[in-house]
C-alpha cells in the first residue's frame, strides 16, 4: 500500500513539474467548486428569508427612454410581513432603480431592475432585497390579477426564468443576484412596462443601505 501511495505521489509530482498548468488547473477546479458551493448555500439562505408580495408599478419604464440610475416606484397592494424585518403595510411604496438598459440597433433590448427600499408612512426607510417572480400588464388593461402567482414561490426557489412573461419579453431573475430581475426582448423590440403593471416579488429586509447618488439619477415620474 505504501509503495502504491508513493508511486501515485511521484506521478503527480512529475506532472506538476512537466506541466505546471496541470497543478494550477487542479487548484482552480477545486477553488471554483468551493466558490460555487458557497454561493449556492448563500442563495438558499437568502431564499428562506424572502416573503411573497405583489405591487403595482407607478410609472412606465421603457428601455429606449430611461437611463441607468433612473428611479421608479411601485406600491404594495397588500400587507407583507418580512420574515427578518418589520411589516410593510398595504400601500407601502417600494423604490427601485434601473441598473442597466440596452437598446442596440438591430439587437434585443434589455432592462435590469433593482428594488432598493420600502418607504413606510411614518417616514421610516427599510432597505430591501427583492427578486421579481412574475409580471403582468395593468389589471384595467388585461383583467388579469397577478396575486395568484405568489403561490408558485417557495423558499427553495433560487431563480426564475419566464419566457413570454409579457408580449415579446422574457424575465430572468436570480436570488443570488443583487438585481431584482432582467427583462429581455425576444426579438428586436423595445422592453416596456406600462404604469400600473403588476409585479410579483419575493422580499426581505437587506443589511445593505440603499445607495443613492442624486447626481446620477432622474426623477421617477415621466
Amino acid at each position: 500500500m505504501k509503495n502504491k501511495a508513493a508511486i501515485s505521489l511521484s506521478i503527480a509530482a512529475c506532472l506538476a513539474l512537466a506541466y505546471p498548468q496541470f497543478a494550477g488547473a487542479q487548484s482552480t477546479d477545486h477553488s471554483q467548486t468551493a466558490n460555487d458551493g458557497t454561493m449556492q448555500s448563500a442563495a438558499q439562505s437568502d431564499a428562506m428569508d424572502l416573503a411573497p408580495a405583489n405591487a403595482n408599478l407607478e410609472n412606465a419604464l421603457e428601455a429606449n427612454k430611461v437611463q441607468q440610475g433612473y428611479e421608479f416606484k411601485a406600491k404594495l397592494d397588500g400587507a407583507v410581513h418580512l420574515k427578518n424585518g418589520p411589516e410593510l403595510p398595504r400601500g407601502t411604496v417600494l423604490e427601485g432603480r434601473v441598473i442597466s438598459d440596452q437598446m442596440k440597433p438591430g439587437g434585443p433590448s434589455t432592462l435590469a431592475l433593482r428594488f432598493t427600499q420600502a418607504d413606510l408612512k411614518d417616514g421610516k426607510v427599510v432597505p430591501i432585497k427583492a427578486t421579481i417572480t412574475g409580471i403582468a400588464g395593468p389589471q384595467y388593461d388585461t383583467g388579469y390579477n397577478l396575486a395568484n402567482q405568489t403561490s408558485s414561490w417557495n423558499d427553495k426557489t433560487l431563480r426564475v426564468d419566464q419566457i413570454g412573461v409579457l408580449s415579446g419579453v422574457d424575465l430572468h431573475s436570480n436570488v443570488a443576484s443583487r438585481n431584482s430581475g432582467v427583462l429581455v426582448a425576444e426579438k428586436k423590440d423595445n422592453v416596456k412596462l406600462d404604469a400600473g403593471s403588476q409585479i410579483s416579488l419575493a422580499i426581505a429586509e437587506s443589511n445593505l443601505q440603499a445607495n443613492r447618488n442624486p447626481g446620477n439619477q432622474k426623477n421617477g415620474g415621466m
